[in-house]
């Protein structure tokens, strides 16, 4: 989706989960504004590959490892941003 050259230089849980929702939205095929960041991704018909892609795009996005795990501990687009957001304050 994204390449590391279009990292922004910070990033906070808002940012994040705006990017998120335009990725999900993206794969689901949905406008953006119709994705709702506290639902499970499950339920936008996302699976285990799609989960793997979007650690990927993230990893892309912004430069950091994302263990496939975090989207299975963090099923929504609003939790993720969350348990991204340390790990982005680390890079």
């Amino acid at each position: 989706m994204s390449d590391i050259t279009d990292a922004p230089a910070t990033a906070d849980a808002t940012e994040v989960r705006a990017w998120l929702r335009e990725c999900v939205a993206t794969y689901v095929r949905l406008p953006a504004e119709d994705i709702d960041e506290n639902l499970p991704l499950s339920e936008y018909g996302l699976d285990s590959v799609y989960v793997l892609s979007l650690c990927a795009d993230i990893e892309d996005r912004y430069g950091i490892e994302v263990e496939p795990t975090l989207l299975w501990d963090h099923p929504a687009i609003g939790p993720i941003s969350e348990a991204l957001a340390p790990l982005l304050a680390a890079r």
